[in-house]
């Protein structure tokens, strides 16, 4: 007996409604970004190694998919070098390309080299699939998609400020209730700045990071081990708990950060953002929140993050500005600002608060039952008329038992059934059957029309 076909660790089939359910997700954030004059573009699964290594840290290396190369990969390789067993060695000899780790890395590189035909500022989005070769579990994949938006090519807070309207409209058209997070990454520079810690940025980012998890005595526990003085965690307290409207914040953070520029600065840049966005009048709640410091390795200014308000879930969205998107091509200077939405997460979201609208996930909203040739012939007819106002039908292909036929009209939950025989015929009308109700109609084509479509 064949041994029974599966599919790869960390990947997944998805069935006709759930495509549908995801096809709706990406609509939505397309349609979004189209109405802010962002373009779409696509980059190969595929890049060169050269192209992804060293971009993503030491782990990040270990995470990418390398691709064998074809033909007599063998040459070139000495005994030696294959009896060493150096698996990273040897498949950097094997492995000239790989599969896409993330999206920024290939639009940075597809910038640097469409350079000349690209007009700045240059606002793309892309969805589409990334790899990854982590461990697999709940809620991470191996293979998942991004919807990623970027502006580079210019400095503006206002690209930021559009960002920021995009998510409160897409998380407005799925009905999910959020609240956007806001920081920037010169904040928190100037707080390292003013208790004497700059170097230690990153570990006071990351202790912060954890207060709603682990609590304050927790945070400052975490601080002290990571070599932190008494005297700068005591300068810490007022700034980690920090609380009030965002109005009231930013005051307080002016006080605070009065000695340090840098810090002044990103006061200044949040300031403008959340101002800005007050007058535009967002439907989801927007907080200023010092605790958020994703993407510090990368991130130069503003910080985003994304949560959803009714359902227990990591970020949905996130982003922030960066300074130096293609300098590792060679093309310094390009500053950019993105955001990324959680095309995976916000399925779940969905899903968990039953937030998908009908027409979304119904495919099928008339059958015609097949009950021979005459029937069939004279069915075709409405059927093209019928599919040319836009109804998405179908005909039963074959002239079996009506049972069988409804069975197939309600596994596939379609609304309607059209049931043509030998009296329809006659008097040139259609019985139509509400699914959901029972009721049966005669009804003329036309009729029919406006009945489904209503």
């Amino acid at each position: 007996m064949a041994a029974k076909p599966s599919i790869p660790k960390g990947t997944r089939d998805f069935s006709p409604v759930e495509m549908a359910k995801r096809n709706y997700i990406f609509n939505t954030i397309r349609d979004v970004y189209h109405l802010y004059g962002f373009q779409q573009i696509e980059t190969p699964s595929m890049e060169m190694l050269s192209t992804l290594m060293g971009k993503y840290g030491d782990e990040g290396d270990k995470l990418l998919f390398k691709i064998q190369n074809s033909g007599d990969y063998f040459s070139g390789i000495t005994d030696e070098e294959l009896l060493s067993r150096n698996a990273a060695k040897l498949a950097s000899k094997f492995c000239e390309k790989g599969l896409r780790y993330d999206l920024t890395v290939p639009f940075a590189r597809y910038v640097v080299m469409h350079r000349d035909e690209i007009t700045f500022p240059f606002k793309r989005y892309q969805i589409q699939p990334v790899w990854r070769a982590d461990r697999p579990q709940k809620g991470r994949y191996r293979e998942f998609y991004q919807c990623d938006a970027d502006v580079v090519g210019s400095d503006s807070l206002l690209n930021e400020v559009e960002l920021m309207q995009i998510v409160d409209t897409v998380f407005s058209r799925f009905n999910i209730r959020v609240c956007i997070k806001i920081n920037n990454r010169k904040i928190l520079s100037g707080i390292a700045e003013i208790i004497g810690e700059s170097d230690k940025i990153v570990d006071i980012t990351v202790a912060i990071d954890k207060l709603d998890k682990i609590g304050l005595d927790n945070v400052n526990a975490e601080l002290k081990e990571k070599g932190i003085s008494d005297e700068a965690i005591a300068k810490l307290q007022p700034i980690i708990l920090l609380s009030g409207t965002n109005a009231e914040k930013l005051a307080t953070l002016k006080n605070v950060l009065s000695a340090s520029e840098v810090g002044l600065k990103g006061v200044e840049e949040s300031e403008f953002i959340l101002n800005t966005l007050e007058t535009m009048g967002l439907k989801n709640e927007i907080e200023l929140d010092l605790t958020l410091a994703r993407g510090l390795n990368y991130y130069t200014g503003a910080i985003f993050e994304v949560k959803a308000l009714d359902v227990q879930i990591g970020s949905i969205t996130g982003g922030g500005r960066y300074d130096n998107l293609t300098g590792v091509f060679g093309m310094a200077g390009v500053s950019g600002v993105g955001i990324s939405f959680g095309a995976d997460r916000i399925f779940d979201v969905l899903n968990q608060l039953e937030l998908y609208p009908k027409e979304a996930v119904n495919g099928t909203e008339l059958l015609f039952i097949n009950f021979g040739e005459k029937e069939a012939a004279y069915s075709m007819g409405i059927l093209a008329k019928v599919r040319a106002a836009g109804i998405r039908a179908e005909i039963f292909p074959d002239a079996v038992k009506m049972k069988k036929q409804m069975s197939y009209a309600n596994a596939k939950n379609i609304p309607f059934v059209a049931i043509v025989g030998e009296n329809e015929m006659n008097e040139g009308k259609v019985m139509l059957k509400n699914m959901e109700t029972g009721e049966q109609n005669l009804v003329s084509a036309d009729e029919l029309i406006a009945i489904v479509k209503k």
